[in-house]
């Protein structure tokens, strides 16, 4: 039986430039801690390798305290082998990358730095395909097909890129073949690139990143762990969970007169809010008090959380008489409110100018309902 951890995407040294400073630290902290969350995972589960499939650092130039700390903790954990993929953010092309991670690697880290075979053990070898370029525009898996290997021996490949037209990076192509194991016989091909799990067939996996960056994926930070009794055996693969941070995205759908902020409450994860992001998506209609409460609730919940964001444009609001009243009886904050309730409801006007109207009756509301009368 060979056993080991298929990860990718740990992305060390991202900024996270769109985030307060507190938490831009905590978050590049939890994308560090995946290496000993990984190591301690490889031995639980008794797997003796981790193979990184590329884009373990965030740009080909992350700082010197970045690689060589990584580089550290691996070699703390020295009764495992690492094996690290160049991918796409750090590409071959980052010379001097590459040439310091070379300098400084411990004895049990094995950089994939060329379509050379890799000892894994006794059991299995590792064919690598790093990626040349931040887009090689080619199958750089085609060399596995012609690998030699002894008899007996596992074959495990691994490699970085988009694969049936996707891609993390929204570049379309198809450039890894989807049927490269079968094509060089391997029992696992391991890939980086899409940060989401993804099984391409029994033999092909993305593993996903580690430690969620952005929206985009529902699953938590997750690891592949991936056992193989024997050469032509299908492998058993199963994730694990890794990730510190849960980035979750919630969409409240109202009708008219729902109680949103009873919704909200059923809504919102009630373990481990400070270790979650959360982008609350508010859709269907409501009434402007309604809204307004909502809005100031959600604010309200926000310091709870890791991270909250707010999208409200897809909540069409309906205004009644009585809200009208809670702006103004007269003068001229109630003609503004008359007026922008006229417009955004006047079918001679663009659907955009609707929308406008809509948007500043909304935030005029809002402005009233805090100050007071």
């Amino acid at each position: 039986m060979v056993r080991f951890l298929h990860s990718s995407d740990l992305h060390l040294g991202k900024r996270f430039g769109n985030f307060p400073e507190d938490l831009r630290g905590r978050l590049r902290e939890a994308r560090h801690g995946v290496l000993g969350r990984l190591a301690a995972a490889a031995r639980r589960e008794g797997a003796s390798a981790i193979l990184l499939a590329g884009d373990s650092f965030d740009t080909e130039t992350p700082a010197e305290s970045v690689l060589r700390q990584a580089l550290a903790e691996m070699g703390q954990h020295a009764d495992l082998s690492w094996v690290i993929l160049p991918g796409n953010h750090d590409s071959l092309q980052a010379d001097q990358l590459w040439d310091g991670v070379q300098g400084a690697a411990p004895a049990n880290v094995t950089l994939a730095l060329t379509n050379t075979p890799i000892r894994l053990g006794e059991q299995a070898i590792v064919l690598p395909a790093p990626c040349t370029t931040r887009r090689p525009g080619r199958d750089l898996t085609e060399w596995m097909d012609g690998a030699a290997s002894a008899e007996g021996v596992l074959r495990v490949g691994l490699a970085h890129g988009p694969i049936q037209t996707f891609s993390e990076d929204g570049v379309a192509g198809d450039v890894i073949a989807p049927d490269r194991a079968r094509r060089a016989g391997l029992d696992y091909l391991a890939l980086g690139d899409w940060h989401g799990q993804i099984a391409v067939n029994e033999r092909t996996h993305y593993s996903g990143s580690p430690e969620p960056d952005r929206f985009k994926h529902e699953r938590p930070g997750q690891a592949l762990l991936v056992s193989v009794a024997g050469p032509g055996a299908v492998p058993e693969v199963r994730s694990l969970d890794i990730g510190q941070f849960s980035w979750r995205t919630l969409t409240l759908d109202l009708l008219a007169g729902e109680d949103g902020e009873e919704a909200l409450r059923g809504l919102l994860p009630s373990q481990a809010r400070r270790q979650t992001m959360i982008r609350i998506v508010l859709q269907g209609r409501t009434g402007l008090a309604a809204r307004s409460r909502l809005v100031a609730a959600i604010k309200d919940i926000a310091p709870e959380f890791a991270h909250l964001e707010l999208e409200d444009a897809a909540l069409a609001t309906q205004s009644e008489a009585d809200d009208l009243d809670r702006i103004d009886y007269a003068g001229a904050l109630r003609v503004a409110a008359d007026g922008l309730l006229a417009e955004s409801v006047d079918a001679a006007k663009s659907e955009q100018e609707r929308e406008i109207a809509a948007a500043a009756l909304v935030r005029l509301f809002s402005y009233c309902e805090e100050v007071g009368p």
